[in-house]
């Protein structure tokens, strides 16, 4: 993992009119429900967490199904800098600087059948490292699940991430390997990902399954409807300070428009 990162040869590069959010706040500020529910507690229960051995079962309707280890999955990519906004349900956001290889060439590899309409994502299970998967007073079912059409899975945006910064992602972060789909919620982009299935019907996502009036299956950032609980017209870009907040307006889809064609057909207040 280490060798293919340095093969990027990441450099800091030119983020248009958006500024980068610094390696420290991505690092520390992070939902990542199976080490905790509040922001820094990822930071102190995964920080060095980096399982090895780690694999990616394929499953479902696919042609090549199977176990992929970590590094036969790569080897055939050279990564990929992406930098994306990332804007969560609850109203704060980032820009940031990730490596990996695009969600659609794997799928070129693996192939889905004729029959494949969904794509279901599934994160692990660590119960020795993973004090809120130990929890009993955790309100999600493990394992996390989340969710695309096949349509979204296979568009050029969608992004499966193995690092950020230049470096191998952080625990925290969801190492090895997460999910980037930049025009939708951040908690669609599923972190720590073992198992990918091809399906015909539609997958029951985890905050879905909790709260479908507040956390819907598609989830695209739209500032024309509300979450339930608050506004999603404005958001909050961090870092930020108490007096200077860095609130900035939501773009829909989070600003990626060329998505727009994906819901042509859709109306995206009832399909949120």
């Amino acid at each position: 993992m280490r060798d293919k990162l340095m093969q990027a040869r990441w450099q800091r590069r030119d983020a248009g009119d958006e500024v980068l959010t610094p390696f420290r706040d991505v690092t520390q500020y992070n939902n990542f429900y199976e080490f905790g529910p509040q922001k820094g507690d990822p930071a102190c229960h995964a920080g060095n967490w980096q399982p090895q051995p780690w694999s990616l079962w394929v499953d479902g309707e696919v042609a090549r199904p199977g176990r992929l280890p970590l590094d036969e999955l790569l080897a055939p990519y050279r990564l990929q800098e992406r930098i994306y906004r990332l804007r969560c349900v609850e109203g704060w956001s980032m820009v940031i600087p990730w490596l990996g290889f695009p969600l659609r060439d794997l799928l070129e590899r693996v192939q889905p059948s004729s029959h494949a309409r969904y794509v279901r994502f599934e994160s692990v299970v660590d119960a020795e490292n993973m004090p809120g998967v130990r929890s009993g007073f955790s309100l999600l079912e493990w394992p996390y699940r989340e969710g695309l059409h096949l349509d979204e899975a296979a568009h050029p945006l969608t992004f499966m991430a193995v690092g950020l910064y230049g470096r191998s992602l952080p625990g925290q972060n969801g190492a090895p390997l997460r999910l980037v789909v930049p025009w939708k919620y951040g908690f669609k982009s599923i972190k720590s990902i073992v198992r990918i299935s091809f399906l015909r019907e539609r997958p029951l996502t985890t905050w879905e399954s909790m709260a479908p009036q507040e956390y819907g299956f598609y989830a695209n950032v739209n500032p024309h409807v509300d979450h339930p609980r608050w506004s999603q017209a404005r958001e909050r870009r961090l870092p930020g300070r108490l007096f200077a907040p860095n609130v900035i307006d939501t773009r829909l889809f989070n600003g990626y428009e060329e998505v727009a064609g994906l819901y042509s057909n859709m109306d995206l207040r009832v399909n949120y």
